[in-house]
């Protein structure tokens, strides 16, 4: 999902964007991301899973590196 949405905005790897279409890629950019400082962009997204795990694979991923590390969120029920 995030690769797409990466792509239609122009932004790159490491978050800047480097679009050829102002107008319309940074139009609605704060739908799907946080402009933070030095013009980067951080994906607006909250990721919550029961096992570390889960989130372990998502940092290591591609894009994992572009996700502010608060918003990793897992737990475990202990019955």
């Amino acid at each position: 999902f995030w690769e797409t949405i990466s792509e239609e905005h122009g932004i790159d790897g490491e978050g800047q964007w480097v679009g050829d279409n102002e107008t319309q890629q940074l139009e609605r950019i704060d739908v799907y991301y946080n402009e933070a400082s030095g013009g980067k962009y951080v994906p607006r997204a909250v990721l919550v899973d029961l096992e570390p795990g889960t989130m372990n694979s998502v940092r290591a991923g591609k894009n994992g590196h572009l996700f502010r590390p608060d918003n990793f969120v897992y737990g475990q029920v202990h019955l």
